[in-house]
């Protein structure tokens, strides 16, 4: 048996001794900056403060074992600005942080919005955080190493690897990397996972067509293609708009999870189906011989509550089902809730909506985290 073959199969057999039986991977989808986000957050000297935007959808963020988000704009320093060329403030960075992100998606059709220095700086950026990254790189070469991201997540090693169909029209030069959509190299990023040990393989591709809620033909045909070639979960963005999910089943009873798009995270976008999106929580288990699995998903809207005017207030998340006073916002968030409901309820396969009260998925988290600590303890 060759020494390839061999390394997973011993990182299965010590899993029946040393691992957990469960952890939850958190998804969520475009966190933009527009201006009016700038112009919200601004608290003069430039200075910027975004600890309100994420506080009541922190405690769900953080119950996840790990968390990802795809932070659709570069950390250039100033000038900061909106749409259509994103400059975000370091502190936006640090707020998804503080609520609970551990991963970045970077590779985006803004990720050159100000060029390679721009790029370079992002990721220097995150890493001042504490912030893991990927799709994205400076020096290229560091890519050699970087790729595969995987991840020991509680005793679970998942492969993160992060792709975009284009960065509207702008190059980059030969000092930095940007992962573009490509069958070839997608292939041969998802062999060298598995070959290095990854258990779950998770494909994060920007991609599709702009405010469409229903996925286009070539993003079907491509989630299959990348399915086949070993991964486990395609997590989508980009359309700004939530799209469905599915999980099923291959011929191998192994678990496959598509999410076409997760839609807008925290955004300043004021069309009805862009004003939210949604998180999506992925469920891994083993079985009885150590195999890593997905054992399932949900999903929890989110819905962008923005500020009224002069009244000093910031954008803010809340769940897409909780009511607020103000008549017009109220209005907005129906809207929206019904819009994403009559989606996900038409269209998703095998992913419902996540129920549970939040005091039990915290209390579901503590569980996870006490078991593991006792494995660790008793070997």
């Amino acid at each position: 048996m060759s020494p390839i073959t061999l390394f997973p199969l011993l990182i299965s057999l010590a899993s029946l001794l040393l691992q957990p039986d469960e952890v939850e991977i958190l998804f969520a989808g475009d966190a933009m900056q527009h201006q009016s986000q700038l112009d919200a957050a601004h608290r003069g000297s430039g200075m910027y403060d975004y600890s309100e935007c994420f506080k009541a959808i922190a405690p769900y963020v953080r119950s996840a074992d790990y968390a990802v988000v795809n932070l659709e704009c570069p950390l250039g320093g100033e000038p900061y600005s909106g749409y259509p060329m994103f400059g975000a403030p370091d502190e936006y960075a640090a707020a998804l942080r503080d609520a609970g992100f551990d991963l970045a998606l970077t590779a985006n059709n803004h990720t050159l919005d100000r060029r390679d220095k721009g790029l370079r700086r992002t990721l220097s950026v995150l890493d001042s955080l504490g912030i893991r990254h990927t799709g994205t790189f400076a020096p290229a070469e560091s890519r050699n190493d970087s790729v595969p991201l995987i991840v020991d997540v509680r005793g679970f090693r998942i492969a993160f690897l992060n792709y975009t169909y284009g960065t509207n029209g702008i190059r980059h030069g030969a000092g930095v990397a940007v992962n573009m959509i490509d069958t070839a190299m997608i292939r041969r990023d998802i062999e060298r996972a598995l070959h290095s040990g990854a258990e779950i393989v998770a494909v994060c591709p920007h991609w599709g067509i702009e405010y469409r809620m229903l996925p286009e033909k070539s993003q079907r045909i491509l989630a299959g293609k990348i399915l086949d070639m070993g991964a486990d979960m395609i997590i989508g963005a980009h359309p700004h708009v939530i799209q469905p999910m599915e999980f099923e089943e291959d011929s191998m009873g192994r678990g496959k999870l598509k999410v076409y798009s997760l839609g807008n995270f925290l955004s300043g976008m004021r069309t009805a189906e862009t004003r939210g999106g949604t998180t999506v929580t992925v469920t891994l288990r083993r079985d009885r011989t150590g195999r890593a699995y997905i054992a399932g998903a949900v999903y929890r809207p989110v819905f962008t509550l923005t500020p009224l005017p002069a009244s000093g207030e910031n954008f803010r998340l809340i769940w897409s089902d909780t009511p607020v006073t103000d008549k017009i916002r109220e209005t907005q968030r129906k809207d929206f809730e019904r819009s994403a409901t009559e989606i996900f309820d038409r269209y998703n396969v095998n992913v419902p909506r996540d129920t549970v009260p939040m005091q039990q998925v915290v209390k579901r988290r503590a569980l996870r985290e006490r078991h593991y600590l006792s494995n660790y303890d008793a070997d």
